[in-house]
């Protein structure tokens, strides 16, 4: 079965936009070796791409990639080399399972996106291939689309903490773990990674100025889900960090429409959940308030 890519952030989003690029359009094009899936993502002038060869000594990081070109060569050379040692569906799994691009820091057209590989895949001849670095890509938009500009790659993950072992998940579910064949898009328990605690109070579909927006329950959930991002964004977490969720509804009634939509935001393992009717502000139809953990 080919693995399923599970973009965490709200589809048309910036945020969703540059994780489809560096991310599925990436993995895709290695897999194919074709560098024309890929080649608009680049801006040409000025591109420098940096080799810290796993190194967290700045000393050791190496000009090796001074235009889009040098590092398109070595692209390919790479792609031929995997796809000779193991076969295109493990290829892609592994790559999906080893990439964790979570921590996106967008300001005034540009963007940097710190992007993780913790895994190993195994080769048709049995050797384990080790994937583990992290890599900064600096993007701008330009002529209304964003582009790739550099990047310092090949860095050691974690940085600066030689022998730990980097967390390879936020959250997870244990295994065994099980519910009841009508429960909705939610997990019936978690385990969460030591982190720092991230609230947000309960949110609803209100926007700046104080007034409703939407007189539908799907209207009223797309907003409100959006106003829970925000509040996770600047605590520097989005969806993914997101373990546990309560909902409130006014007519359980929506139950089923709320869920739709919600599965759409929340990536998997998904938060626990609690959702109970209740009496909210007139003209709101459902508020949700949320905890998370930063890594």
């Amino acid at each position: 079965m080919t693995q399923v890519y599970n973009n965490p952030f709200p589809p048309e989003s910036d945020r969703h936009i540059l994780w489809h690029m560096l991310v599925e359009r990436d993995i895709e094009a290695f897999l194919k070796g074709d560098w024309s899936m890929v080649e608009d993502d680049f801006l040409a002038e000025g591109f420098i791409g940096m080799d810290g060869s796993k190194s967290d000594n700045p000393d050791n990081w190496r000009l090796d990639f001074p235009s889009v070109t040098t590092y398109r060569d070595t692209w390919l050379k790479q792609s031929r080399e995997m796809l000779g040692k193991v076969n295109v569906d493990t290829l892609r799994s592994g790559l999906i399972d080893a990439t964790y691009l979570r921590d996106i820091e967008i300001k005034d057209g540009a963007a940097v996106l710190h992007k993780k590989f913790n895994g190993q895949i195994v080769a048709d001849d049995g050797e384990i291939i080790s994937l583990q670095w992290q890599t900064l890509y600096y993007c701008k938009m330009f002529e209304g689309r964003w582009k790739i500009t550099g990047f310092t790659g090949y860095l050691p993950y974690p940085m600066g903490t030689r022998g730990a072992q980097p967390p390879t998940q936020i959250k997870q579910s244990p295994a065994g773990a099980s519910q009841h064949i009508t429960a909705g898009p939610y997990s019936p328990v978690l385990i969460v990674n030591p982190g720092q605690l991230v609230v947000i109070s309960g949110q609803a579909a209100i926007d700046q100025t104080g007034m409703i927006v939407g007189d539908t329950i799907e209207e009223q959930t797309r907003v409100t889900m959006e106003n829970c991002l925000k509040q996770l964004a600047s605590a520097g977490c989005n969806f993914a960090n997101v373990f546990k969720a309560n909902v409130y509804l006014t007519d359980l009634a929506h139950w089923n429409i709320f869920n739709s939509i919600y599965v759409e935001f929340m990536p998997e393992p998904r938060p626990v959940r609690t959702a109970v009717q209740a009496q909210l502000l007139p003209g709101l139809l459902v508020e949700v308030e949320m905890w998370a953990v930063k890594a």
